[in-house]
């Protein structure tokens, strides 16, 4: 094992696994299925990454957000974007104060609802382009800048953002360069069958479970460095390289079908997604290192918004997913690269 290995402090790995445990706990008290989801949801958390959520109406995208919120101590806000919303309206702008005493004037900073820990931006993709630019800064950098200056958001800070793919009268799609910000993004599908039945009976009634807060931000932040520290191979970082350069053709090792569906590939950002999220899915399960399934496993989420298809890809049927699952089954894994199981130290 190595040094990095034994620097881990394994106690704090399993109370991570606790902590994550009973978060998915609170969170089913309110929400029914969506394990994927939920789990997508958290590995972004502790990854310290932002996450775009997308489904149709009517499958609790919002409810789900409000739900983690609640099972963190955090200072939470909804931003409810609209054709008509300005820049200002969410980072904030600047007043003219006059001291009443000394009659003096001067402008200042009024703090904006971007300025929170955990921020839903409900339906980002109904705000025009200029206004959703206005998270750009905040997502990348974690601070707003107004007439000169800087201020900080707080930390930790994410940002949840919902859109509904199926409608396309006023809707303005996000530029890649936005979307690039985002660490995951996540489909959210129908229920089953048991669970539709058990959402009627749970939403129809007078009996509501309240969410009890599990961490705060000082915790969560501990944890974030936690997940940092999680030690990863040369082969995976090899796999997870190989894995994106593929996705930009031939001309960088990848497969000839990549040459003729994909317009652009994924850049670095991609790959330290890649292994940051693998970093969180390994730490979240009580594993010490990063396995090739940990790659595999976030993959679909990480890649499906940062490679862009085709007018070829479209004619043949061909989407982001289908193609990221094509790569993951033909992008071969380098000799000696361990799996998830073989780092396993915890089982449930």
């Amino acid at each position: 094992m190595s040094t990095a290995v034994e620097e881990l402090d394994l106690s704090e790995l399993e109370q991570l696994r606790t902590i994550h445990d009973e978060i998915r706990r609170q969170i089913a008290q309110r929400i029914v299925g969506q394990d994927d989801v939920v789990e997508q949801l958290l590995v972004a958390v502790f990854a310290r990454g932002h996450c775009i959520l997308e489904g149709v109406p009517g499958l609790a995208k919002t409810l789900m957000v409000h739900a983690l919120a609640d099972s963190l101590s955090l200072e939470f806000n909804r931003i409810q974007f609209t054709p008509d919303l300005m820049p200002s309206d969410i980072t904030g702008t600047e007043v003219l104060h006059e001291d009443r005493q000394s009659g003096a004037r001067e402008l200042r900073f009024v703090h904006g609802p971007i300025f929170a820990n955990l921020i839903l931006a409900d339906e980002i993709n109904r705000t025009p382009p200029k206004t959703q630019a206005a998270l750009l800064e905040a997502m990348q950098e974690r601070q707003v800048t107004a007439g000169g200056r800087r201020h900080l958001l707080p930390d930790p800070f994410f940002v949840l953002a919902t859109q509904n793919p199926i409608e396309q009268e006023g809707t303005y799609p996000l530029p890649e360069a936005q979307l690039d910000r985002f660490l995951f993004k996540v489909f959210i599908d129908y229920p089953t069958p048991d669970e539709e039945r058990r959402i009627y009976r749970m939403t129809t009634g007078v009996q509501h479970d309240e969410i009890k807060p599990v961490v705060d931000g000082e915790r969560i932040r501990a944890l974030q460095q936690l997940v940092r520290r999680v030690p990863v191979t040369d082969h995976c970082i090899d796999y997870a390289m190989d894995l994106v350069r593929a996705t930009r053709g031939t001309e960088h090792g990848g497969p000839k079908f990549i040459d003729d569906w994909l317009a652009w590939g994924a850049g670095p950002r991609a790959g330290q997604s890649l292994i940051l999220a693998a970093k969180a899915k390994a730490a979240l399960a009580g594993r010490p290192s990063v396995g090739i399934d940990d790659l595999r496993s976030v993959a679909p989420q990480v890649l499906r918004h940062r490679v862009v298809v085709n007018y070829n890809a479209q004619a043949d049927g061909q989407t982001s997913d289908t193609i990221v699952k094509r790569l993951l089954a033909e992008v071969p894994v380098r000799k000696g690269a361990p799996d998830a199981a073989a780092s396993a130290i915890f089982r449930s």
